[in-house]
């Protein structure tokens, strides 16, 4: 290895962690400034969160107990619509982060990092309300009859379903887990090969815990997660592949 693909590898570990706060100060000025501009948007944003249990509710809409129930949901549908929409803004402090750790050829991958990270976490959190929450609530509604009446509060139903959408968002990242991993020589392909079986374990108890209590709504978690396992484990067997050929072309020189 090169000094110029060791330089940043060498840090110390006051310099690792004198970087993560700095990341970690980046992303809470990112998520205020996100946080605020979607406030002005929050009754637009709540009515579009609403929809997915609306049907099941009597008077078509939630309950709320404390005079200040209200203002303090539309906060939090500002905060978690803040962590969506700067996505692009934080993944980037993410990789600023872990950018050291990688060989200087693997650096220029920020661009690409951004995107696919981007668009993975908007993937999980779309499936989760156009797909999972649908088939949760039908589910969940609909369990012991037609006789008693749901009255869900708003504390309860935001709780809900930002976990979902959130866990969702972030279990999707898992490729891109498994990329950065490879890229860093924690994992290679053969040990991801050979511990299939354990991570599909691992991934159906995962689903197990982040989704409801139906047999459905874990299936189509887990589904989607072992494709993402698989998609990881692709993507590393080709940038081992990448690394092998750079190696010999490097030591023919």
């Amino acid at each position: 290895m090169s000094n110029e693909e060791v330089d940043l590898k060498g840090q110390s570990l006051f310099e690792h962690l004198g970087e993560l706060r700095t990341r970690l100060v980046y992303c809470a000025y990112i998520l205020v400034i996100a946080t605020g501009i979607c406030y002005g948007f929050s009754e637009h944003i709540f009515n579009f969160i609403r929809a997915p249990i609306q049907p099941y509710l009597p008077n078509g809409g939630l309950i709320y107990t404390g005079p200040l129930d209200k203002f303090v949901a539309h906060i939090k549908i500002a905060f978690v619509c803040g962590i969506i929409i700067s996505c692009p803004l934080w993944l980037y402090q993410v990789w600023k982060f872990v950018a050291p750790g990688l060989y200087s050829n693997e650096r220029k991958y920020t661009i690409g990092f951004i995107f696919s990270g981007t668009a993975l976490f908007l993937l999980g959190a779309a499936f989760s309300y156009w797909v999972v929450l649908p088939m949760a609530f039908h589910f969940l509604m609909n369990f012991g009859g037609n006789i008693d009446k749901p009255m869900i509060s708003i504390d309860q139903y935001l709780g809900f379903f930002t976990q979902m959408c959130l866990m969702f968002g972030v279990s999707f990242e898992l490729p891109l887990v498994i990329a950065i991993l490879g890229m860093m020589g924690i994992v290679s392909h053969k040990f991801l090969t050979e511990k299939r079986r354990y991570a599909i374990m691992g991934l159906a108890i995962a689903s197990a815990i982040i989704t409801p209590p139906d047999l459905m709504s874990m299936i189509m978690m887990l589904i989607p997660m072992v494709g993402l396992y698989e998609l990881g484990v692709f993507v590393v067997g080709i940038v081992e592949k990448k690394r092998a050929a750079e190696v010999r072309m490097n030591e023919r020189e």
